[in-house]
């Protein structure tokens, strides 16, 4: 029976293609469910049995580790050198869609809680 080794929703394209050629490289047979045209579904790696599926964890567990080591290196230089983007440089890049997602969110609050301080009435 078919063993879900890696979840495919939510994850880069370049750690996906990553993954795949780790499992080719080493000789693990697998196959790809997509998450349908409407992207509802499990988009996943799967093995066709568990007879491999420590090891393919196994590897896919070291990749995962030098990914976050080298994502870490990469931020932590980022902040060094100051080019690391901050909540401020997102608002100065593009003021008006801050605004109007703060106001979305200020209505949907508003109407959220309104409900229940009417209750008290």
């Amino acid at each position: 029976m078919a063993v879900k080794l890696f979840p495919l929703n939510g994850v880069p394209d370049d750690e996906a293609e990553d993954v795949r050629a780790l499992l080719k490289a080493n000789g693990v047979e697998f196959s790809e469910t997509s998450a349908g045209n409407w992207g509802i579904f499990s988009a996943a790696i799967w093995l066709p049995d568990d007879s491999r599926l420590d090891e393919a964890k196994a590897l896919i567990a070291g990749y995962q580790s030098e990914r976050q080591t080298q994502a870490r290196a990469e931020y932590e230089a980022l902040c060094r050198e100051g080019k690391q983007r901050t909540l401020i440089d997102v608002i100065q890049e593009n003021p008006l869609r801050f605004f109007a997602y703060a106001a979305v969110i200020a209505a949907i609050l508003y109407f959220s809680i309104k409900p229940f301080l009417d209750l008290g009435k």
